[in-house]
């Protein structure tokens, strides 16, 4: 215990007495629930399956206590995590109590427990001793912060509590050496915890650096350099509950867009937002989104893939080919391009097929493509099909007089012929009396028939020609050599146009054209109102090319994007971000915010220092991850000798790792091929295995077999590097990068393997 003892009762009585007040809370918002679930079974009787507003209003009323009812509940093992204690300017001392949800007692009005997001509960993650205020809706608060106490609290019992020092929680060591010693046993604590299977909320523990960036206003782009272990992810799906809470009256959870990596890593997230309250958020890779916006039923060579195709691929000549290719497409300079050809398309290569119906053309091609090119040249692309269709809709009513009056003509012949060949008689007034009724309802049916080709004309305008618009750029040489001016060099230019038809042929895309794809189809289109959102984030950013991240810089109202990443894991070599500062100035023309994040809290120190003395021989500038003072096993190197003793080893670590209470095992392989044969090796092994693949969705991290290229942003109890020799990891960049990735993955042990001996980038 931390605290005095005194205090510490304190503070058990009042978690007991929370804990009664919610147990009779939840049992009174069940009766609520359960008063609301029979009037809803009682409507839905009345009603019959017929619409009643009444019904409606109960069903949302049930949805919403339902909610709160479990919110309830899911708090009541852990209601709070900290406790502050802060005077007001003039006024009284009180005392808030910070969780991760706010609690309030409806009878009295008393705020039990402050929401972690709430703007006094700022001073907690970021308050300093002595005279200090916060910004709070009805404006700034100043006053004095005179306790800041974090509460250790398992399954509804206090375990230990501890007062922080104001300041700074992380601090030099007292013997004037650069190592950094860690003050804050409560971080320590939660730190040591194991891997519970997936990425979990850091309410109780946000460190100061990770709550500005949290905290920060949404109305302007943020750049998140965050070395391996600096909680990176985290923090910016926590800045999105942040936001969502701030702005509430204004933004929910479908106006905001998670870009990630791939299907694996959105399942490893997938608790965070639930647990902070967040719902229905749009999250998704960057292939998945663009097939979706594009509309079309392609199978995507996907950026692991291909990139396992490349570290596997004995054909180095086609594997050049292939990255320079990729580089290409993701630069500025293909968007420039695109920008050229969408400009060539909307003068000369657009089909503007007439407005026909039944026949009759109510409006030419050529009359369009005028108001498209010309007419309209000054109207953003985005808005001209808008005010094409209003000129449309205008002039409807003249073209269908015109064709009217056609009708009349051509009945009116038939009438009268009808008339002059006939006496009066009840058959020829049956005639007479069809042909008026046929004509009325012709002219009626052309009106509404004509309507209706309007808006199809609109909808489906070009919405299915992207594909062949972009395949007529590479397969209409002279085009080609126009709109490239003849930069790319003929040999790769050939190897492009052959890559991207056999692509195709095959139902295929490449991930790397898709974002050319995308800019085309907004550039011709616009953008749907549905694919803006209020706020995007991007993780692992430094995989994506310039064009994608200018893409989806698109897609944000008002540029409002967390981008985090590190360049130090820029694994896609060939199209991935190496220099944020050339970012910045490329993409966002210098208006966008930077910050790093260099502490480092996944690892043991002596896990990041081993790490960084890879990421010390990259091309890059940055600075190693400082770790906190987290003491663990030094990294073990292991030779092994053939597949046997390798088998033995391997049960072995796991062994040691369970003793540890660290269950979570996983060997981390450079390519899936090695996956694959060290899978059938370890039939006999002790332990039950699994293979993860690039097209798994979810994950199970117990005892699991992946390979290197899709551990980026996972973390395990123990992780093994299998074949860390100098053939599987040599002196390249691709590799350095590789190797240091793989290597910050552990957060308590780590094990490195090798047989045919180590590789020099550990030596």
């Amino acid at each position: 215990m931390s605290i005095r003892e005194e205090d510490f009762i304190y503070e058990k009585n009042v978690l007991k007495n929370t804990g009664q007040w919610l147990d009779k809370e939840i049992e009174n918002k069940e009766k609520y629930y359960s008063r609301l679930e029979s009037k809803v079974a009682e409507l839905k009787k009345q009603s019959r399956g017929s619409y009643n507003h009444e019904l409606e209003t109960a069903i949302n009323l049930q949805n919403i206590s339902n909610k709160i009812l479990n919110d309830y509940k899911e708090v009541r093992k852990q209601p709070y995590f900290a406790r502050i204690d802060f005077e007001e300017a003039r006024g009284t001392l009180d005392s808030f109590y910070i969780g991760k949800l706010g609690l309030m007692d409806e009878e009295s009005g008393e705020e039990k427990v402050v929401d972690w997001r709430a703007p006094i509960a700022d001073l907690y993650y970021s308050g300093t001793s002595g005279r200090i205020s916060y910004e709070a809706p009805m404006g700034v608060i100043e006053g004095e912060l005179l306790l800041k106490r974090k509460l250790l609290i398992r399954d509804g019992e206090l375990i230990n509590a501890f007062d922080e020092g104001i300041d700074q929680i992380i601090l030099k060591s007292k013997d004037g050496g650069n190592e950094e010693g860690l003050t804050d046993e409560f971080l320590r604590i939660n730190l040591e915890e194991a891997v519970k299977g997936k990425l979990k909320d850091i309410v109780a523990t946000i460190q100061k650096e990770q709550n500005e960036i949290i905290r920060a206003e949404k109305s302007k782009a943020i750049i998140v350099q965050g070395s391996a272990g600096s909680g990176k992810t985290t923090v910016a799906l926590h800045r999105l509950a942040y936001l969502l809470y701030k702005y509430r009256q204004r933004m929910k959870g479908s106006d905001v867009f998670v870009v990630a990596p791939n299907r694996l890593f959105l399942d490893y997230i997938s608790d965070i937002l639930p647990n902070l309250g967040v719902e229905d958020v749009k999250q998704s890779t960057f292939e998945e989104f663009a097939l979706e916006t594009l509309g079309i039923p392609y199978k995507i060579y996907s950026k692991d893939k291909k990139l396992a195709d490349i570290i596997e691929s004995s054909q180095d000549e086609r594997a050049k080919y292939i990255t320079n290719s990729s580089k290409i497409k993701g630069t500025m300079v293909y968007k420039t391009i695109i920008d050229r050809y969408a400009k060539y398309i909307e003068a000369t290569g657009m089909d503007y097929e007439d407005i026909v119906v039944e026949g009759r053309t109510i409006f030419h091609g050529r009359e369009v493509k005028r108001l498209y090119v010309k007419d309209l040249s000054h109207t953003p692309i985005s808005k001209r099909k808008q005010e094409i269709k209003k000129y449309l809709v205008n002039r409807l009513e003249d073209r269908l007089s015109t064709i009217s009056a056609d009708i009349e003509a051509e009945y009116g012949r038939q009438i009268a012929a009808a008339r002059n060949s006939m006496e009066d008689s009840s058959e020829r007034r049956a005639i007479l009396t069809n042909l008026y009724n046929e004509r009325d309802n012709k002219k009626q049916g052309l009106r509404e028939a004509a309507k209706e080709a309007i808006n199809n004309y609109i909808t489906n305008w070009q919405k299915d020609d992207i594909v062949k618009l972009y395949l007529m750029l590479f397969n209409d040489e002279n085009i080609f050599q126009i709109i490239t001016d003849d930069k790319i060099p003929q040999k790769l230019a050939k190897f492009m146009v052959d890559e991207i038809n056999e692509n195709f042929n095959n139902g295929r895309i490449d991930s790397d054209d898709l974002a050319a794809m995308l800019y085309l189809h907004f550039k011709i289109n616009g953008i749907d109102e549905k694919y803006k959102f209020q706020h995007i984030v991007i993780d692992e950013a430094q995989d994506y090319s310039m064009f994608e991240l200018y893409v989806l810089k698109q897609l944000a109202y008002n540029s409002s994007l967390t981008i985090v990443g590190d360049t130090g894991q820029c694994i896609y070599y060939y199209k991935g971000i190496d220099d944020w500062q050339r970012f910045i100035k490329d993409v966002y023309e210098d208006d966008i915010y930077y910050t790093p994040l260099t502490q480092s809290y996944r690892s043991t120190v002596e896990i990041v220092n081993f790490a960084n003395n890879v990421l010390r021989k990259q091309k890059n500038s940055l600075e190693p991850a400082k770790p906190v003072l987290r003491h663990g096993k030094e990294p073990e190197l292991v030779e092994y000798k053939d597949n046997k003793d390798l088998v033995e080893i391997i049960d072995r670590i796991v062994e040691e790792a369970e003793q540890a209470g660290k269950k979570n095992v996983t060997i981390i392989c450079k390519t899936y091929q090695q996956c694959s044969e060290l899978k059938k090796i370890l039939r006999k092994s002790k332990q039950k295995w699994k293979l993860i693949s690039d097209s798994d969705k979810k994950i199970d991290l117990d005892k699991i077999i992946i390979p290197s290229y899709m551990t980026k942003g996972l973390e395990f109890d123990c992780s093994i590097v299998f074949d860390c020799d100098s053939f599987n990891y040599g002196d390249t960049e691709l590799d350095k990068r590789l190797l240091y990735v793989v290597l910050t993955r552990a957060l308590h042990m780590e094990y490195i393997l090798y047989k045919d001996g180590l590789s020099e980038l550990l030596k």
